[in-house]
């Protein structure tokens, strides 16, 4: 780890037990040379403690920084995708960091404008759901050519590496995250001779543009899911997704590679 990079803010949601398990890890990287900080805007290197839900959170409440690293520390029992060390084995997290055995990747991140006014990012995924008990009707245009006329409980808008979260869970692709590209899939289509959707998942190049008109029927006030936000926006009409030209940088192990990680959370 580069001397430049010596400014450590730690993201997490404090208890007993876990801040006796940080004492150690705070007190070991003094020792090496860092300093913990307590505004993230001064930090260079974001730690977050839990699991993958921890580390989306800390990546959104710190601001998508593009002039930092983001870790990820599980704790015991946590999903672990985003997340290359453990909170046992700090030991070996330190060490690695000193001794450059660690690899910074670059994840890919969508941006989903509402309205044609506010703009968000997420690293994981977006969604729009209906918060009625009915279904919930949506032009999709790809390119602004219209594709298909969606009627269902919703779409799902991922990233790559949110390829293995909720879109996994609606048998969407997993995708590689070297491939800088979003997934659409869908959730419970209705398909009959006025509705009609592919049917499947599929996936768009970064050059693409993903627009999703809300038809005003009702369905005035969807959820729209930002990663594992969800924002109740009044009178949606329409959401634009496009690939950012932001990234986020991590720090992995040199030989944790994301399909190693996926094969232990899932095979």
């Amino acid at each position: 780890m580069t001397s430049d990079r010596r400014n450590l803010y730690f993201y997490y949601h404090p208890h007993e037990e876990l801040n006796e398990k940080l004492k150690p890890i705070f007190q070991l990287a003094e020792e090496n040379n860092f300093k913990i900080v307590d505004d993230s805007k001064n930090a260079n290197i974001i730690i977050a403690v839990g699991g993958d839900g921890t580390f989306l959170q800390a990546v959104r409440k710190t601001g998508f920084r593009q002039d930092c690293l983001y870790v990820g520390i599980k704790k015991e029992n946590e999903a672990g995708l985003y997340c290359d060390f453990d909170i046992e084995h700090y030991n070996e997290m330190v060490d690695s960091m000193i001794n450059a055995e660690v690899e910074v990747r670059r994840f890919p991140v969508i941006e989903t404008t509402i309205n044609n006014e506010s703009t968000f990012l997420c690293l994981n995924e977006c969604s729009v759901r209906s918060t009625l008990i009915k279904t919930i009707d949506i032009d999709v245009f790809i390119d602004d050519i219209h594709f298909e006329t969606f009627r269902g409980d919703g779409l799902i808008v991922a990233t790559p590496t949110g390829s293995t979260g909720y879109n996994k869970s609606v048998n969407g692709a997993v995708v590689d995250p070297k491939i800088p590209c979003f997934q659409v899939s869908e959730l419970a289509s209705l398909n009959n001779n006025r509705f009609r959707t592919l049917g499947s998942s599929f996936i768009l190049g970064s050059e693409r543009t993903l627009k999703l008109h809300v038809q005003q029927n009702g369905n005035d006030f969807p959820i729209v899911g930002m990663d594992n936000e969800a924002y109740s926006i009044r009178n949606i009409r329409e959401l634009t997704v496009q690939m950012s030209q932001n990234v986020i940088k991590t720090v992995r192990l040199k030989n944790n590679s994301y399909w190693e990680r996926v094969k232990r959370t899932f095979l």
